[in-house]
């Protein structure tokens, strides 16, 4: 039995096993060594109209945004217009002289100026201060009110101002946090290149990669491909979810680096070999060798990896806007020291193993995504028949 055989008498049931509990439908491209070794669509788009996911289906990626955002602002790297270590206030001024929370041992809030700059590299790495809105501490409570309207009226680089106005919620370069930090990225390449994140995204990559239905708006044309989104209740009743769909409309100006963009499985593997490659498709380079090299490489120190804590992390670090394999013992996984990737927040997936040139792209759209369950077990299954 060939490679090709065993990863689909495999994959395909375990695929298949997923849609129990959901997703309704999902999507899986596996490509090693510029070879297509599996590829599979199952269940449905849409569960009411019976709409089956087919390869032009088209996902919110969420998260798997992120990484598109740090390659972009690595091409600029690459130009020489910025070095890691600068002080992002030299480039977007309203982050000069942040000011941080401090607590003391009672919980006893006090603000004060932080003891460094943000730099460049604390906004790929996730250790700048900067978080996503919520409830867990002051920083998150206050990102979340400033927040709350923008995607109906701010575009990016006004939504980064007022990410600007609120206190870190620690000592930049000291912690690791996920948040915001990497849509501040995007305005960072807004200011540098003189263009609109999206417009630079087409330009430098979509455009290049022939990447025709990626974008962080919905085109009259892409309507009907569009997955449903689908809550999952305790009992396994699929409940449709439009609740963050207005970001995608065409009149919202908002082109969120962390979370903003739209892809189908075929557009985001063409992305994905590229990094699996080196930088490289199809005589198309995005980034070099040794800039990709940069990004797969643990950036955090001992208490940031103490940070980095998820329970299907166990064993990575986490680089320029990537988790990277560093133990495969610590997590039981049978892959390659160096894979990385990230995944998305509906459960979409995204896997590079440089020393293989593999790339896996994992799709669905479901909310919780079981994301501890699926992904680990689709990673296992992929090297388990490999040769």
């Amino acid at each position: 039995m060939g490679r090709n055989d065993r990863l689909g008498e495999r994959l395909t049931p375990l695929l298949k096993s997923f849609k129990e509990k959901g997703p309704v439908g999902c999507a899986c491209t596996v490509v090693h060594r510029g070879e297509v070794i599996y590829q599979e669509t199952l269940g449905y788009a849409d569960l009411d109209k019976k709409q089956e996911i087919n390869l032009n289906t088209v996902y919110r990626i969420y998260s798997m945004t992120k990484v598109v955002t740090c390659v972009a602002a690595l091409m600029l790297y690459e130009k020489g217009l910025y070095l890691l270590n600068d002080p992002l206030g030299d480039y977007l001024p309203e982050f000069q002289n942040p000011q941080v929370y401090k607590y003391n041992d009672f919980g006893v809030k006090t603000l004060v100026p932080a003891g460094a700059p943000i730099r460049i590299k604390d906004l790929f790495m996730m250790t700048s201060g900067i978080t996503y809105g919520g409830d867990g501490n002051e920083t998150e409570r206050q990102t979340r009110a400033k927040l709350e309207k923008a995607a109906e009226t701010m575009d990016t680089r006004t939504a980064v101002k007022a990410i600007a106005s609120v206190p870190l919620a620690f000592e930049p370069g000291t912690r690791w946090k996920y948040g915001m930090s990497h849509d501040v990225l995007a305005a960072l390449i807004e200011v540098l290149s003189g263009q609109k994140f999206g417009e630079f995204l087409e330009k430098e990559i979509f455009e290049p990669l022939g990447m025709k239905d990626t974008s962080f708006h919905i085109r009259e044309d892409q309507r009907d491909r569009l997955c449903t989104m689908y809550d999952c209740a305790a009992d396994g009743t699929m409940t449709p979810n439009t609740r963050l769909d207005a970001c995608y409309q065409p009149d919202c100006q908002l082109e969120s680096g962390g979370a903003g963009l739209l892809s189908t499985i075929g557009d985001y593997s063409k992305f994905a070999q590229v990094l699996a490659n080196g930088g490289a498709l199809d005589g198309v380079r995005i980034l070099s060798p040794k800039t990709v090299q940069l990004m797969a490489t643990n950036h955090l120190n001992a208490q940031q990896l103490r940070d980095f804590d998820w329970t299907q992390m166990s064993g990575y670090g986490y680089g320029l806007g990537v988790r990277v394999l560093l133990d495969p013992a610590a997590g039981g996984n049978n892959g390659s020291i160096g894979e990385f990737g990230w995944a998305g927040m509906a459960g979409s997936y995204l896997l590079i193993d440089p020393k293989e040139e593999l790339s896996i792209v994992y799709m669905q759209q479901l909310l919780p995504s079981r994301e501890p369950f699926i992904h680990p077990r689709i990673r296992s299954v992929v090297y388990g028949a490999m040769e």
